[in-house]
């Protein structure tokens, strides 16, 4: 009997339970096949402990109630992290000033050290993981506030190095609690890390980063790489959040530099900079596509096939819009859009490729 290790494996397995059981009670009403009543029987023994087994050890959605009650579960969860995060931001501001220096500090590092240990005490009880989810995002928001007000009291200048100390504790909750919405908060603390650095590298205020996008270029490219040297067969979801924030990372500002070359650092001629990011957006997306496709990757397809058509879509209006009637331009556009159709639905009916499928 195979042990699976996490419960997106587990929740899988029993979708594909679920879905062979329909398909079985479909052949057997229209004749095409007849098990014996012992085997029948086998069957739905083994199903049945393999359910209740995997039902115990992940707190798995064995039926459609179930799942509809999760995703509302997940919704809630979501806000009340929202909502207490906001409270616990709002009551510091509220009374801060009627505590003395020494309470503030008293309050300001035994809160966080106390919330983490209550998100400790949580995970032990809650197989869920929705009440972690919600006590998790509750400690980093008060870190966060933490590090700030501590700047504030004492006067200390600004840095990026604060957006590291987040970094490093979204990923130590996110990969002992398996929270993916921490890994997203912690991959967006460490962007930004990584391109304040390189924008002082190029001369720039850290917090002015934001006035060259290829400083973040590198931290698109860093967190692509990630999951093919960290293993994250553990962690549910975590690899394709991986690639699919490095790649936005890295699309996004090669298209604002497609369309506005000042940005750039290259000290050439603007509309030549924004032909460069022209062609590699084009390059790029398509090249993530065929990566996507040959990994097996959905993911890493639907950004590449989104932002190809974006900077196809832009392209068509910086070429044509002025020149061309609008019923022209539009009928361009959707011809453009039926030529993709063909071309994708010539790719889907192409034999899949042979071998084992390739995931992180």
């Amino acid at each position: 009997m195979d042990e699976l290790t996490t419960k997106t494996e587990a929740q899988a397995r029993v979708d594909r339970v679920r879905c062979f059981q329909q398909e079985l009670a479909q052949l057997q009403e229209e004749g095409v096949l007849a098990l014996a009543d012992d085997q029948r029987q086998a069957v739905s023994t083994y199903h049945d402990a393999l359910i209740s087994r995997y039902a115990r050890g992940f707190d798995i959605d064995h039926s459609r109630k179930q799942k509809q009650l999760s995703l509302g579960m997940r919704i809630a969860s979501f806000l009340g992290a929202l909502a207490l995060a906001a409270s616990v931001f709002f009551l510091f501001y509220q009374y801060w000033g009627l505590f003395g220096t020494t309470a503030q500090l008293v309050v300001l590092t035994g809160a966080p050290v106390a919330l983490f240990a209550v998100t400790m005490l949580v995970a032990q009880r809650d197989d869920s993981g929705y009440f972690v989810k919600l006590a998790a995002m509750v400690t980093f928001a008060a870190f966060i506030l933490d590090v700030a007000m501590l700047g504030d009291i004492f006067n200390i200048t600004p840095s990026d190095n604060a957006l590291l100390a987040w970094t490093a504790l979204a990923f130590l909750l996110a990969y002992t609690l398996d929270v993916r919405l921490l890994l997203a908060a912690g991959i967006l603390c460490l962007t930004a890390f990584l391109s304040a650095r390189a924008g002082t590298w190029g001369g720039l205020y850290w917090l002015s980063f934001g006035e060259r996008p290829e400083n973040f270029l590198p931290a698109g490219i860093l967190l692509f790489t990630i999951p093919w040297w960290v293993n994250h067969q553990r962690f549910s979801g975590f690899a394709p959040i991986y690639r699919v924030f490095s790649l936005l990372v890295l699309f996004l500002p090669i298209l604002i530099l497609s369309n506005n070359g000042w940005g750039s650092y290259l000290e050439i001629n603007r509309q030549l900079i924004e032909g460069l990011y022209q062609v590699a957006g084009f390059v790029l997306s398509a090249g993530v596509i065929g990566l996507g496709i040959r990994r097996q990757w959905p993911e890493v397809v639907n950004t590449g096939n989104t932002f190809f058509v974006i900077f196809l879509y832009t392209r068509f209006y910086d070429w044509w819009w002025e020149i061309m009637p609008r019923y022209l331009f539009f009928l361009l556009m959707g011809l453009t859009a039926i030529f993709f159709l063909l071309v994708f639905k010539r790719l889907r009916s192409a034999p899949p490729a042979t071998g084992r499928e390739v995931s992180a």
